[in-house]
């Protein structure tokens, strides 16, 4: 059965085509476009003009790779972004309008469960709990499971975009800058730091663009070839905190030049080191496990299995 999802993320739109057949995923076509729809409007509550240009823009193009894989049983997503802009549900009618494709708005609660969905997919998680991280634009899950459940959830409000136009005002970010960065989520994620403490995840898992591009970044500095079509990395704790020292002494420019880093992610990807660096003080690990599963291929999951337990 071919099934399509459509995930309208703050930074990027991504396009997923499959051929669903006895639980397995067989990938037609993938694409993700930078569209960058929390940029100049994210942290005032709402979608600007030219972003909802760019929003329906690709949309029109994902219709029409739509008609030519002839695929018509599509799931459209919406997160942070739209989720708490004043005018998400009038760029939805846009988007219907021009594409007739429908776009449901999901809770943050809903995006965390559908993420962890795709992280057992990839078969990430074991019997052991751990930590699952998905740094979106505009909000970041976290949630504490194995295989088997979910021990607890939380969807924040802290996405890259809105933590780059918080603190980074100024290019290379200053230690005065980081240090109010860390104090701030210190106190934003007291609820994080005490579900660590009860249900003691051993390992960080990391999800989405800033995780992959670190991972990249990692396998041009080692000379090693990347597989091709691996569903998880591992990163090794060092190679992590090296490289996150060189974000935060680099300019934009600078940062651009370094191998595997990829455009689309330059802006944002110190703010969001920051906020993985902080993380993985709280968690005694010596890798970190970057996963390439996690919303879209999480709903795909979740249509054809019954949905992971939840710890009541």
């Amino acid at each position: 059965m071919r099934k399509a999802v459509i995930d309208l993320g703050t930074n990027t739109f991504h396009l997923f085509i499959v051929e669903l057949e006895d639980g397995q995923l067989k990938t037609l076509y993938k694409e993700k476009i930078a569209v960058k729809i929390g940029k100049n409007g994210i942290s005032k509550g709402y979608i600007a003009k030219d972003a909802m240009k760019r929003a329906v823009h690709t949309l029109e193009v994902f219709k029409t790779v739509l008609d030519q894989f002839h695929t018509t049983d599509v799931i459209g997503v919406a997160t942070s972004a739209i989720r708490n802009a004043k005018n998400g549900q009038e760029l939805l009618d846009q988007i219907h309008n021009s594409t007739q494709i429908e776009i449901q708005i999901i809770s943050g609660d809903r995006e965390a469960e559908l993420i962890f969905e795709g992280v057992r997919a990839a078969e990430a998680v074991d019997n052991a709990p751990q930590l699952v991280m998905d740094i979106g634009g505009g909000s970041v899950e976290f949630i504490i499971g194995n295989d088997s459940q979910i021990f607890w959830k939380r969807s924040f409000e802290i996405g890259a975009q809105r933590l780059l136009d918080k603190f980074h005002k100024q290019d290379p970010m200053p230690a005065s800058s980081v240090n109010e960065m860390f104090n701030w989520l210190e106190a934003e994620l007291q609820e994080l730091k005490t579900a660590i403490e009860k249900h003691k995840p051993i390992g960080l898992i990391g999800c989405s663009g800033t995780f992959d591009t670190l991972v990249e970044i990692h396998f041009k500095q080692t000379g090693e070839d990347r597989p091709v079509h691996p569903k998880v990395f591992e990163l090794p704790i060092k190679a992590y905190r090296d490289m996150h020292r060189d974000l935060l002494i680099k300019d934009k420019e600078a940062r651009l030049l370094i191998p595997g880093m990829v455009s689309m992610r330059v802006d944002m990807i110190v703010v969001a080191s920051c906020l993985i660096s902080f993380v993985t003080d709280l968690i005694p690990t010596e890798h970190i496990t970057a996963c390439t599963y996690a919303l879209k291929e999480g709903v795909l999951y979740s249509m054809e299995h019954k949905p992971i337990a939840e710890k009541q």
